[in-house]
């Protein structure tokens, strides 16, 4: 995840909506949003009433989040899933398929252990994951044109490139590699992968 340009190449979209419906239809109050990255979805629960726990493990993402403007109560953390404290939350919600960043069993099974611990008796863990079934990567690797994001700071243009590197075993890695759409100097380059 890229912070300089995440929420403009992110939208809202279906899943937003299902969220939001969803901790609607289960009466919660108190969410921990693990794996929040620039606040995107946080701060519209925040808008929504929620009292909300933002954690990730991205320094940058955070400090974006934080300099957003939003009414209501969020507390940002730079951590992951061990900093949940125990029985405080009637959810644990992990949005924009952040579960798939878990690489390993281990990792995963840590991710679960941790948002068990967290839960209030009767709360809820909520998570989404791209189906492997419906091969998403095959339509991304079609895609060759960049995505574009201006700066809200500074203006300037960006074009955002995507280069697949492809699968090994269900592990599927790819770059993002930000542009100055005028210099086409690079701004930044990372790699990223995905279990499927």
């Amino acid at each position: 995840m890229i912070p300089l340009v995440y929420d403009q190449i992110n939208g809202w979209g279906k899943d937003d909506e299902f969220f939001l419906a969803l901790l609607k239809k289960l009466n919660v109050k108190k969410i921990a949003d693990l794996g929040c990255g620039t606040g995107r979805l946080t701060t519209h629960f925040a808008k929504a009433g929620y009292h909300i726990t933002a954690i990730d493990p991205n320094e940058e993402a955070i400090e974006y989040a934080k300099n957003k403007e939003y009414p209501g109560e969020v507390t940002w953390i730079i951590g992951d899933s061990s900093n949940l404290q125990t029985n405080a939350f009637d959810a644990v919600i992990m949005t924009a398929n952040v579960a798939q960043v878990f690489l390993t069993d281990e990792s995963w099974q840590h991710v679960i252990s941790d948002a068990y611990r967290a839960l209030k008796p009767g709360g809820h863990f909520l998570f989404d994951t791209r189906n492997p079934l419906a091969k998403a990567w095959e339509q991304w690797e079609k895609d060759m044109t960049p995505d574009v994001a201006t700066s809200q700071a500074s203006g300037e243009s960006f074009e955002i490139w995507t280069e697949y590197e492809g699968f090994v075993e269900d592990i599927f890695t790819f770059y993002e590699t930000v542009k100055n759409a005028r210099t086409d100097d690079v701004v930044i380059h990372e790699k990223m992968q995905l279990k499927f």
